[in-house]
């Protein structure tokens, strides 16, 4: 196969996520034959490095054997089934995993193909269960200033980044923001969580009586720009939900399965949500699948003769799809059988060590990490916190600087970010980071506005491309 003949294809016939098509004149694809540890491969031998996980889905490194043989296995017995009234050992194993690796209190499982539409199950399975219980009032949602939760219409609701949210906005169901915990100009982690906890009380504490959760990303608020908060926050949060009896959902679709340093984000603040949404990791990146978990409670909400017509009527042709529980349920092994998040206290350690380098760049300002992510910002005067126009794409000329380099970064607009998948060594992680200190050095060499793009001068650059 011919690199180039296979981009002609595609640009005939393909319309790309999250990509304004044009840009594909000038901006190659990159042509991927295969797949192997952290490396992607061209047809022509050219290779790159997948430092943020091919959307942070790869956990143990692309085409890990254990993952691969567990499918092959599940292959020989039944590829799918619908899950309405039919039953197999992936999905009620990888449901006892998940259960058991959750903790109290969870106790029930219910299965969606992708993390935005376990969010649309999480976001109706609590309104729902409000219903049941006869407080009919509560219709709205709190969800945090700057969040990401997907782009279908329902979790496009509670996510707060312009730049996927406004064209659709009389769409959308119209929640209530509350501040973000991610510190401010002068804050210490300590005082943003206080800050933003003290803020959602009171905000609860004006409309709980109609609220029916608070959805929040625990640590990391990925896709806003990964914006990185204190533990304490989760604690109040739950806190104020116990106080004001709302239901709490933890998005966990980015920061599950060891990103964050424990298996599950929440845990570093020792609280449980009502709600738990897992996908992306939980296949190790094979196949898609997502999962919500939930309480005994909840699951009663629903529990009732038929005609009491309290049933939670919501489906999707692949729930619980065996070829990916199977994968789910390999990976999931692995974090019990093997030292992961052992190793990945070290190799976090390794990329603190090396991105803490770049704070000698003049025009980076902000490193932060949490666990297995680390992120920096791009800015035009540090001293002055000045911030480049969204239109001259600084990050863009990051990405291409990459590509040319031998690694696929993908930055969010102004925000550089590092998210490889579990299976990197210390000299890709160095290699990882060389390149996006030569790349950023590449896209701030001149600092007069590049050619920029026709836009509102008011649009939000926060995931200009992710």
């Amino acid at each position: 196969m011919n690199d180039a003949e296979l981009i002609r294809r595609d640009l005939a016939v393909l319309w790309h996520p999250c990509t304004q098509m044009h840009d594909h004149q000038s901006l190659p694809l990159v042509p991927v034959a295969r797949a192997e540890g952290v490396w992607l491969h061209a047809h022509d031998g050219r290779r790159w490095l997948d430092a943020i996980s091919s959307w942070w889905v790869n956990l143990f490194g692309h085409g890990h054997p254990r993952i691969a043989g567990a499918i092959h296995a599940q292959l020989d017995r039944v590829a799918h089934v619908m899950l309405a009234g039919v039953t197999h050992e992936p999905a009620v194993g990888l449901a006892e995993d998940l259960l058991e690796a959750a903790g109290a209190p969870f106790a029930r499982v219910f299965y969606a193909d992708n993390g935005a539409s376990a969010i649309e199950v999480a976001l109706k399975m609590s309104f729902h269960a409000w219903r049941n219980a006869g407080e009919t009032a509560r219709t709205r949602f709190i969800a945090i200033e700057g969040g990401y939760h997907g782009e279908t219409l329902g979790a496009l609701a509670v996510t707060d980044v312009a730049l996927y949210r406004d064209t659709y906005a009389p769409l959308l169901h119209s929640p209530r923001f509350a501040e973000s915990p991610a510190p401010r100009a002068g804050e210490t982690p300590e005082q943003a969580a206080q800050r933003a906890a003290d803020a959602l009380d009171a905000l609860l504490a004006r409309h709980a009586g109609e609220t029916c959760a608070v959805i929040i990303e625990p640590l990391v608020q990925c896709a806003g720009g990964m914006q990185m908060h204190d533990p304490e926050w989760l604690r109040r949060v739950r806190a104020a939900c116990d106080r004001h009896r709302v239901h709490l959902i933890a998005d966990e679709i980015a920061v599950g399965f060891g990103r964050t340093g424990s298996l599950f984000a929440h845990q570093q603040a020792g609280i449980a949500p009502d709600f738990l949404v897992l996908s992306k990791g939980l296949t190790g990146g094979f196949l898609p699948l997502a999962a919500v978990l939930t309480t005994q409670s909840v699951y009663d909400a629903f529990y009732a003769e038929y005609a009491t017509r309290r049933a939670f009527l919501h489906s999707h042709s692949y729930t619980g799809n065996p070829l990916a529980c199977a994968a789910a349920r390999a990976t999931l092994a692995m974090f019990r059988d093997e030292p992961v998040l052992e190793r990945n206290r070290s190799l976090a350690e390794s990329m603190r060590e090396a991105m803490a380098a770049l704070a000698e760049l003049p025009h980076v300002a902000n490193i932060r990490q949490c666990g297995m992510i680390a992120a920096l910002d791009l800015v035009r005067d540090r001293a002055s916190g000045s911030q480049f126009a969204w239109q001259e794409r600084r990050g863009l000329a990051v990405y291409r600087h990459a590509i040319a380099h031998e690694a696929l970064l993908r930055p969010i607009g102004n925000v550089v970010y590092c998210m490889p998948p579990y299976a990197i060594t210390t000299d890709e992680i160095q290699h990882m980071v060389r390149i996006a200190r030569d790349g950023i050095l590449a896209a701030t060499r001149d600092l007069r506005p590049t050619s920029v793009v026709v836009g509102s001068a008011s649009f939000d650059p926060a995931a200009l491309e992710i």
